[in-house]
């Protein structure tokens, strides 16, 4: 691809993905007003959407009642986008979620976005709690996306109504960290999010399923893909890499089956880490980008050189939270330079 038609940072849209992170030494209520701090900055500095994430059983994470926080946050800001990234279908009716998003979309109009995962979002025993049948394991995730798209579908005859919710046009991403949702929403003509924050070694293959099975539809008439990252940004290089040790323990902490809050930075990682546990961090957060401005533009560049992402969601997992405001800030200015 030449200079001239490569696709440019200062003209990318980024949004942000936040998993609202309870801090070591605080409360989910002070992680909820640090997100509606972040979102108001956010609309300021240009994001396009801000996106948040169901998951359930973290002591980490604040955002389990996902559709609750987005009418948090969209009713705390005024033009950006605010939706899911995601609601874990699976968990849910799909008349639940088209009367949630129904609701939300009434209230903001305009402004609601609906992204859709198949996986539950936490373990399987916490996943029975939610789900309460022990045969919804997600692989009938395709029924459940038709019948929830049916029910804001005001031109298809049914007995159900979703109220709010029917003849709304509330747009519907698949979210997904492999190959099944990509080849889904591209069959379906829907926009795909691919989660590389945590699954780098399939974000390629992925992208390019997608744009293999995509099907012009009415929402869409070409692919768009968006692609999440892990960004930590500082005024340098050090101390980004100092940052960044948050993110790495809570990861660590995960695979040791021993998930938190998120911990506050350490000088080296590798002091709490053995050499098999390094690799595996380095597997996971493969894709991360950490550094000064000069280098998270490099690498930022560089990351949509590969993916030719039609946008990026961003996501720092930074425990100090005027830190993270700072991360959040330096990437926006990448439009702007």
């Amino acid at each position: 691809m030449s200079d001239a038609n490569k696709k440019q940072l200062r003209d990318l849209a980024f949004s942000v993905l936040d998993l609202s992170p309870i801090l070591k030494g605080g409360t989910a209520a002070d992680s909820l007003r640090n997100t509606l701090d972040l979102a108001r900055h956010a609309e300021e500095w240009g994001y396009k959407r801000y996106w948040l994430a169901e998951h359930h059983n973290m002591p980490g994470i604040a955002s389990s009642a996902t559709s609750v926080v987005i009418g948090y946050v969209a009713g705390g800001t005024s033009t950006i986008r605010v939706g899911s990234g995601g609601i874990m279908l699976p968990n849910h009716a799909p008349l639940v979620i088209a009367e949630q998003f129904g609701t939300l979309e009434s209230l903001f109009p305009g402004r609601i976005d609906l992204g859709l995962g198949r996986a539950p979002g936490t373990d399987q025993i916490t996943a029975h709690a939610l789900r309460r049948d022990r045969r919804s394991d997600g692989n009938d995730f395709p029924e459940q996306l038709d019948e929830l798209r049916a029910y804001f579908n005001a031109e298809i005859k049914k007995t159900v109504h979703a109220v709010p919710g029917e003849g709304l046009n509330i747009p519907i991403w698949l979210l997904g960290s492999s190959g099944f949702s990509a080849q889904l929403a591209g069959q379906l003509g829907l926009p795909f999010s691919f989660a590389s924050h945590f699954s780098p070694e399939n974000t390629l293959p992925a992208l390019d399923l997608y744009r293999r099975s995509f099907q012009p539809s009415e929402v869409l008439s070409k692919p768009y893909a968006m692609v999440g990252v892990n960004v930590v940004a500082a005024e340098t290089d050090e101390k980004a890499v100092m940052l960044s040790t948050s993110l790495q323990q809570q990861f660590l902490n995960l695979l040791r089956n021993n998930p938190g809050p998120l911990l506050p930075a350490v000088n080296n990682i590798d002091d709490f880490t053995s050499e098999y546990e390094r690799a595996l961090l380095n597997q996971r957060l493969g894709s991360s980008i950490i550094g000064g401005p000069e280098t998270v533009r490099e690498k930022l560049q560089a990351f949509l050189d590969k993916t030719q992402a039609d946008e990026m969601i961003i996501n720092s997992q930074i425990y100090d939270h005027q830190a993270r405001l700072k991360s959040y800030r330096i990437v926006s200015e990448l439009n702007n330079s």
